[in-house]
């Protein structure tokens, strides 16, 4: 089977394009699609096996980065997007995606009930830079599969993960917890500005208990040809890094 993805657009996000060239570079299909055209008929949603919600700001981040995202989706399209996960298709947000996703309810636990957020970053200024994440080899994260290490840029002003101790923990535990950010000699939980944000534990990504559904705050599609990074004269980059995370969901419906 091919990985066919429902890309969202609307107003304020503005990674749907390079996150549709990912998609089909890696031999995918992709859609770009607006909220409004869902919300007039979500039985389109059945026509896709993956939902992506990409970076941006999406309706200028009033009230807080992807909180009327949220509201809109959970208010209009809750049970079509319900009925989407209980067929085990996939779910991915990046960035304003990501925090959609938690303010929607959907992470770390698919039930629409919010239990973490994000806030503004602790050098009280958006971050604009690359940082390099571990990945938790115990998570079961279909995005993420055959990947140690992650080389992308950050590009938010909202990418604090901020949650209780215990729900904290509940993410260490469990295995949901997916990306940290890492310092120069391989420390976790790193300071400023390896941690961009200040982020709880150095969070940088989580998943749901089934890996199906994911988000991340730095920017995979941002990083879709070696000429994207910074140090790709040097040699030390070879390849396209952030292609690894949607390269893996096309390996996943292959397998079905």
């Amino acid at each position: 089977m091919q990985l066919n993805a429902l890309i969202l657009s609307g107003y304020g996000i503005n990674c749907e394009h390079e996150s549709k060239y990912c998609i089909e570079k890696v031999g995918g299909k992709a859609d770009i699609v607006h909220i409004n055209s869902i919300i007039e008929s979500p039985a389109i949603l059945e026509n896709y096996n993956m939902l992506l919600l990409p970076g941006g700001f999406s309706y200028a981040d009033d009230l807080g980065s992807g909180k009327v995202l949220a509201s809109k989706l959970k208010s209009r399209l809750r049970d079509p997007i319900e009925q989407f996960i209980k067929s085990e298709k996939l779910v991915l947000g990046i960035g304003n995606g990501f925090q959609t996703l938690v303010k929607l309810g959907l992470l770390p636990e698919p039930d629409f009930q919010q239990r973490v957020s994000f806030t503004k970053n602790d050098s009280g200024k958006f971050e604009d830079r690359w940082v390099m994440l571990k990945t938790n080899s115990n998570s079961p994260c279909i995005f993420t599969k055959g990947i140690d290490y992650l080389f992308v840029p950050v590009r938010h002003g909202e990418g604090k993960f901020v949650g209780s101790r215990d729900e904290l923990t509940n993410i260490m535990q469990d295995g949901t917890l997916v990306f940290q950010y890492i310092g120069e000699k391989g420390e976790l939980e790193p300071a400023y500005p390896y941690n961009p944000s200040g982020s709880a534990m150095g969070i940088a990504g989580i998943c749901d208990k089934t890996g199906r559904i994911f988000g991340m705050m730095p920017h995979p599609e941002a990083f879709n040809m070696v000429q994207n990074c910074p140090y790709w004269t040097t040699g030390i980059v070879k390849d396209a890094q952030g292609l690894k995370i949607f390269a893996n969901a096309v390996e996943y419906w292959k397998g079905k």
